[in-house]
């Protein structure tokens, strides 16, 4: 009998879920970082004020890199944040999300940014690299995530985008409209 009461009452308690499971999947996204082997920042864009100052995000990519870098896993819980990481060569990627937060959506995001760099690099994903082509890793974290919203989870769309943007508007300009 327990499954035919279910139906019934999922219509009412239904919406309440459906909307209680929303709020958490609009702004998805904490942070996106990328660090050196040794720790040092390259890229870090919070999308909230969970570590306002800077002081806060340098100890936070610390205790990240620390806790990540000797590691073979992809997933790691921290400060009450889900912390997904994938490392190549010289670099370190994350993609930060709240506790309750869908890692399987997590790491399509940093795949996702991966992948778009790697062809973006010519499969060339290390340091040297990336810091020649820092305006194009910003365009391509603005294509993936909107204020901690996910908006693209392909990398070919993402690399055709971030290619257009780079033909169409002079760096300077796109800034200011941006």
């Amino acid at each position: 009998g327990g499954g035919a009461c279910v139906p019934g009452n999922g219509g009412g308690s239904g919406v309440t879920v459906a909307v209680s499971l929303q709020e958490p999947s609009l702004y998805t996204i904490k942070a996106v970082i990328i660090l050196d082997n040794d720790g040092d920042r390259l890229f870090a864009k919070y999308y909230d004020d969970t570590y306002p100052s800077a002081k806060e995000q340098k100890a936070f990519e610390k205790n990240i890199f620390n806790k990540t870098h000797r590691t073979d896993s992809e997933i790691a819980l921290l400060e009450g944040l889900t912390v997904v990481y994938k490392s190549s060569i010289d670099l370190y990627f994350y993609v930060i999300g709240s506790s309750h937060e869908n890692e399987l959506m997590l790491t399509a995001v940093l795949n996702c940014l991966f992948d778009s760099l790697s062809q973006m690099l010519r499969k060339n994903v290390e340091k040297r690299a990336l810091l020649e082509n820092m305006e194009g890793l910003f365009l391509a974290v603005d294509e993936i995530v909107d204020g901690g919203v996910v908006l693209e989870s392909d990398p070919q769309q993402v690399v055709h985008r971030v290619a257009v943007r780079g033909e169409d508007v002079p760096l300077t300009e796109q800034t200011v409209s941006q």
